[in-house]
């Protein structure tokens, strides 16, 4: 399965992709919006975005993108590496 992170640390994303592996997704992470950030997001299957700290542009981007490859989309207001693992224990139970 895999998975894009929108927004979160900076610091956190060896840890973000490394918890991602650990529940066998493969993960891509954006802390920052980047100038083709709506074509770098591909067609995953979950796109989680961290609302505490995500921009609302960013924001839109993602949900953009997950409507166009019909990815689901959690919503997370934490960023932290638990708040991570919840949301993969509820949407990626599969993987």
């Amino acid at each position: 399965m895999s998975v894009v992170i929108v927004g979160g640390n900076e610091r956190m994303e060896c840890k973000y992709k490394d918890i991602c592996k650990k529940h066998g997704c493969k993960a891509k992470v954006f802390t920052k919006m980047r100038g083709n950030f709506s074509d770098q997001i591909g067609s995953p299957d979950l796109i989680i975005l961290f609302t505490g700290t995500v921009s609302h542009k960013m924001a839109g981007c993602a949900i953009q993108a997950a409507g166009r490859s019909s990815a689901r989309v959690a919503r997370c207001h934490s960023s932290s590496s638990a708040a991570l693992e919840d949301v993969l224990k509820q949407h990626a139970a599969g993987c």
